[in-house]
């Protein structure tokens, strides 16, 4: 009997403390990881999620990040970083080329950048990156169908493995609504074994 009235107790204090308390306000507590204002990303799009397609992904990544981080090094002024990219940019775009040839495949690829790259929202542990558009190289490997690659190449934050993240897609308010039953769900489970009725 004690426990049920406690159980009743604590639904109750739940109901009227997350009355006042919306899912934007957990959307805002999220930690974001500290991406410079002024930064140059990364992107590279796969053909597909085929194995195959996602390893020639990784491959050039490899080749590419190497590459450049070493170009932008010593660099500390984004405007210098800026210009020796976009000069250097037809020496990514055959880097890519010898790439996909090494690997045996003959499919079409862009290299361009610009500062409107469109980049989804995404996941990555306790960090949250909003979708928007930044200042990037991206590199699309034949349809771009398959999963995403990114870092930051300046300043240079390619050590951070972004791969691992979860790339949101969702609409508006769709990730807020997962947030919210996930901690839903985890409360849920936690009176239901205190009750015994797990």
């Amino acid at each position: 009997m004690k426990k049920l009235v406690f159980f009743i107790f604590i639904i109750t204090f739940m109901w009227t403390s997350l009355a006042g308390w919306t899912p934007d306000e957990q959307a805002e507590n999220l930690d974001y990881q500290v991406i410079p204002d002024e930064a140059i990303r990364l992107r590279i799009l796969a053909n597909s999620d085929e194995e195959k397609d996602q390893q020639i992904k990784h491959e050039v990544r490899d080749e590419v990040n190497k590459v450049v981080s070493r170009w932008v090094a010593d660099i500390t002024d984004i405007e210098e970083a800026r210009e020796l990219i976009q000069e250097r940019l037809p020496e990514i775009d055959e880097l890519v080329g010898e790439v996909l040839q090494e690997s045996d495949e003959n499919r079409e690829y862009t290299v361009d950048y610009g500062k409107n790259i469109t980049f989804p929202m995404k996941l990555y542990g306790d960090y949250l990156y909003p979708a928007g558009e930044y200042e990037a190289i991206l590199i699309t490997l034949g349809e771009g169908d398959g999963s995403n690659w990114w870092c930051v190449l300046f300043p240079p934050l390619c050590f951070l493995d972004f791969s691992f993240g979860t790339t949101v897609e969702a609409k508006d308010g769709e990730l807020d609504q997962e947030l919210e039953e996930e901690e839903e769900t985890e409360v849920k489970f936690f009176l239901f074994e205190w009750l015994g009725w797990s």
